[in-house]
Formats: C-alpha cells, structure tokens, sequence
C-alpha cells in the first residue's frame, strides 16, 4: 500500500540509497554520518510501499536577497523513483506535497536546479538564473593598468568576516543570491581549494576569488567584486599565474560585465540555465517586495494548478 510521509533519521541511509542509485554517484562509509547530519536540516517527503522506500523529494531551507529584502526559500533537491515505480505520478504528488509544505512554512518562494526544465516548466518553475562560463586561453592573460591596492592569498581565519562583508554587500543588490549561513561558508567557500581578496589602499576588503589550480588550468570557481579596481586587481592575479597555467575558465554571471573591460574581451564564453524559480505563495511575496512607487495601479490575475491558495486578482 503506498504512503506518503516525512522521513525521519531512521530513513535517512534508504534515502542516501535511493540518492545513489538515481544520481549514479557512490558514498564512502566513512562519509556516511556527515551526510546524515546535513540530512538533518531538509525536510525529506517521500513515497513508500509498505516499509520501502519507492520515491522523495527534499526541501532544504534558505534565504535569498529579492530587492534588499530577506525570502525564505524552499530549495528543491533529490528528486528521485527507483525505476520500477516511475510513471505512476509519484513525483507529480510529491512536487504539490511539497508546495503545499513550502507554503505552510512560509518559503514564498522555491528554487531548484532542473534535469529537464520542460518538466519543472509544468508546475510553475520558471527559468531565473543563467551561468556563464568564459575560457581563456593563456596568450590573452594581459593585466590591466593598476597601481592601486594589493592582493591578500588564503586568507586567514580572523579575516574571513571581512569576506562575508563583501558577499553580503555585493548579494544585497543582485536579486536572487543566497543568504549564506557560517555553515554554508564552511562547506562551501572555505573548503575550496583557495581563496584570495583585494584590499584597496585604506585596508578596506572590495573583492575576492576562490579557485583552484589543477592539470594548468586555473578554475575560478567564484568571483565576487564591489568596485572596479578590485575586478582589475583579481583580474591581474590571474595573470600571474601564466606561468602555472594554459588556459582559465572564470565561472560568473551574467550580469558581470567579465571580460568587457579586458585589453581581449573576446573570448569563448559559454551562457547555460542555472535555476529555476516559483512563487509559492503570490499574496505574501507581494506584501513583502519592495515596489517602486509610480502613482498607478497594477492588476495581476493568478491562475494556479497546484497552488490553489494562489487564485484571485491582486
């Protein structure tokens, strides 16, 4: 008989199961009680027949910058059937479970990073975010012109605060970034491979890069700048390194203006979806965002398939 519930610590190895087995990736036994710590902070609905595990859905809590305001964001992950139970709309029942949950939790809004987007596109998911990817290959690491600020490598651990500063300023004027947790800053900027920062001529923090340098090739895995000497002064410590490397793969937005302001600006440059968002609940995110007055009155009529809390004229 199938059954839909919320998982608990005493499901957590049949999920990590399910989540290999879909995904093909395999976890260590020694990574396993790490991973079931971190499984501790999603909410995990799932479908079982009987005592087995048959299909889940994670939602893990974030919050997100939308307009200089704070969301709670519901992020969906581990979306996942053993194959002999696909087909049958478990996942159709699991994504309105969910937004139904989202709502009640008060995660206006929901992001997830899409296998198909056509799929997601059904339940209101809407593309939001791409990623661009420029390759550079090492004849164009030209520095620019700068005789300001320095560059401080591997940052030490007392000076880490200052590099959350920096994210939070940059973050709070581009809709959509994540609120970052310390905890997020640990599993995720600090345990890359580097990290280094531009510091203009008052000792003040305006930018910083994590990468890694691997096989001569430097991956920046993120770039994150406040002003434009310091995109110049990152951009120069790249250049350094030309000596290491064949090539650079700068992984950034699309709305950084990378590499419009390099001596060679044309590079490959590789622009690819990233996320897809949904408004969960439409009356609260309306209350809560931040309009910009303009003395008119705007209508907006919301017609729902799985949000039926959604329908009405606003």
């Amino acid at each position: 008989m199938m059954e839909f519930v919320v998982l608990t610590e005493n499901d957590y190895e049949e999920a990590m199961k399910l989540s290999m087995y879909a995904f093909q990736y395999k976890v260590s036994a020694d990574d396993i009680p790490k991973r079931k710590q971190m499984l501790k902070s999603h909410d995990i609905l799932a479908v079982k027949d009987g005592e087995k595990l048959v299909a889940k859905l994670h939602i893990i809590p974030f919050s997100i910058y939308i307009n200089d305001n704070k969301f709670q964001m519901g992020g969906i992950a581990g979306v996942s059937t053993y194959p002999e139970y696909r087909r049958h709309g478990y996942v159709k029942q699991l994504i309105t479970e969910a937004l139904q949950h989202m709502n009640q939790k008060q995660q206006y809004i929901s992001f997830l990073h899409p296998f198909d987007v056509q799929f997601y596109r059904r339940f209101g998911w809407e593309l939001f975010a791409d990623n661009k990817k420029v390759t550079i290959e090492k004849k164009d690491l030209d520095m620019l012109p700068s005789n300001q600020g320095e560059i401080l490598r591997d940052i030490p651990k007392d000076e880490r605060a200052q590099i959350e500063r920096v994210y939070e300023t940059y973050a709070a004027s581009h809709s959509g970034m994540l609120v970052r947790t310390q905890k997020w800053w640990k599993d995720h900027v600090y345990s890359e491979d580097h990290l280094a920062a531009y510091v203009n001529d008052n000792g003040d923090y305006e930018g910083y890069l994590v990468y890694s340098v691997k096989n001569n090739e430097m991956e920046i895995i993120e770039i994150i700048t406040c002003t434009h000497q310091a995109a110049i002064g990152l951009w120069n410590f790249i250049c350094q390194h030309d000596s290491m490397i064949d090539k650079v793969v700068v992984t950034t937005s699309t709305h950084d203006l990378f590499p419009y302001y390099l001596k060679q600006p044309k590079q490959k440059t590789d622009v690819h979806p990233y996320f897809m968002a949904r408004i969960v609940n439409v009356e609260g995110f309306l209350k809560s965002y931040s309009f910009e007055s303009t003395g008119e009155k705007v209508f907006i009529h919301v017609n729902d398939e799985y949000c039926s809390w959604n329908i009405g004229s606003y």
